[in-house]
C-alpha cells in the first residue's frame, strides 16, 4: 500500500495489524519444534504446548489424548483469532478477511460432494469440515455434481504428479489445471503429457527433452532439492517456499498481506503439530522431521 492510502491506513487498520503481528510472535520456534520432536507421548506434547498460546485450549483435555484432539483444539485457537479480527474489521478489510476463508469453503464443498457421491453420512462429513470454511447452506450440498466443474486445483504440478500412473487421461488432466500462474499456458501443455516424475522435474537424456520445470526459474530452487524420482517430498518443498514468502510479507507495513500470511503460517504450524503427534502416537519418531516445516 503506497501514497495516501498508507498515510491513512492506521485509522482503520492499524489496530488489527498490531494484533496480527502480536499473534505472529506467538508462533512456535525451531527450539519449540526440537523439543516437541523429543516427546515420547501425546501427553508430553500437551505438557510442552501448555507453555505456549495453545495451553488454555488443551489444559482441560483428559488423558489419553488423541491426535485429532490436539489438532481440533489448535484449530479452534486459529478460528477464535480469526473471528476476533473479523469482528473488529471495517470495510474493505472485512471483505478481505472473508476472502481468506474461501479456500476452506471450496475444500468443504468438495468434501461434502465427494462424500455424498460415496453415500457417506452427511452429518459425519460436516464434522470433518474445516470450521473456517463453514457457511449456512453447506448442508444442502449433498447433491451429486460434476467434480471437475466444481473445483480446479491450483497446484498444477501436484495435479500432474498425483495423476501419473492413474486412469486419468491427458485431456482430463488439462481440465484440472488452473488458467493462471507462471506455467500458464505453455507449461500446462508440457506437464499434461509427462508420464513420470523425472520428466516433470529435470530429466535430461536422449529419450526426453529437458524437464519442463527447468524453463521456469522461480521453480528451479524447489525442484533442485528433490532427487530423481522423488515425489513424496514435493509437498514439503512447496510448503517451505510458501513459508519463506509469507514471512517476507511481515517486512513491510500498511498492507493486508500480513493477515493472509499469518493465517497460512498458523495453518502450517497446525500441520506440523499434526505430523509430530501422528509420529509420536504411531511410534514412528524416526520420521518425525520428514514433514516438519520450520517457520522461524
Amino acid at each position: 500500500m503506497y501514497g495516501f492510502e498508507a498515510m491513512t491506513f492506521n485509522i482503520h487498520g492499524g489496530y488489527l495489524e498490531a494484533i496480527v503481528r502480536g499473534h505472529r510472535s506467538g508462533l512456535l520456534t525451531a527450539a519449540d519444534y526440537n523439543n516437541l520432536c523429543q516427546c515420547e507421548t501425546l501427553d508430553d506434547i500437551k505438557m510442552h504446548l501448555s507453555a505456549t498460546e495453545y495451553g488454555p485450549y488443551l489444559q482441560n483435555e483428559p488423558s489419553p489424548l488423541h491426535t485429532t484432539t490436539i489438532v481440533e483444539k489448535c484449530t479452534l485457537k486459529l478460528v477464535d483469532e480469526y473471528k476476533h479480527m473479523l469482528c473488529q474489521a471495517t470495510e474493505p478489510m472485512s471483505t478481505f478477511l472473508e476472502y481468506i476463508t474461501y479456500g476452506h469453503m471450496i475444500d468443504n464443498v468438495v468434501l461434502i460432494v465427494t462424500g455424498t457421491l460415496h453415500e457417506r453420512d452427511v452429518q459425519e462429513l460436516l464434522e470433518k469440515c474445516h470450521p473456517l470454511g463453514m457457511f449456512d447452506s453447506i448442508a444442502t450440498l449433498a447433491v451429486a455434481q460434476n467434480m471437475r466443474e466444481l473445483y480446479r486445483l491450483s497446484l498444477v504440478i501436484v495435479v500432474c504428479i498425483c495423476s501419473i500412473g492413474t486412469e486419468l487421461t491427458r485431456d482430463d488432466r488439462r481440465k484440472l489445471y488452473s488458467s493462471f500462474g507462471l506455467l500458464y499456458p505453455y507449461g500446462h501443455e508440457e506437464l499434461a503429457v509427462c508420464e513420470d516424475i523425472d520428466q516433470v522435474c529435470l530429466l535430461h537424456s536422449y529419450l526426453y527433452v529437458r524437464g519442463v520445470m527447468e524453463k521456469y526459474p522461480p521453480y528451479q530452487p524447489i525442484f533442485s532439492k528433490l532427487s530423481y524420482g522423488e515425489s513424496q517430498m514435493l509437498d514439503k518443498a512447496f510448503y517451505e517456499e510458501e513459508v519463506k514468502r509469507l514471512c517476507l510479507s511481515f517486512e513491510q507495513q500498511f498492507h493486508y498481506g500480513v493477515f493472509f500470511a499469518y493465517m497460512r503460517l498458523r495453518e502450517q504450524e497446525i500441520r506440523n503439530l499434526m505430523w509430530i503427534s501422528e509420529c509420536v502416537a504411531q511410534n514412528q519418531k524416526s520420521r518425525v522431521h520428514d514433514s516438519v516445516v520450520f517457520i522461524f
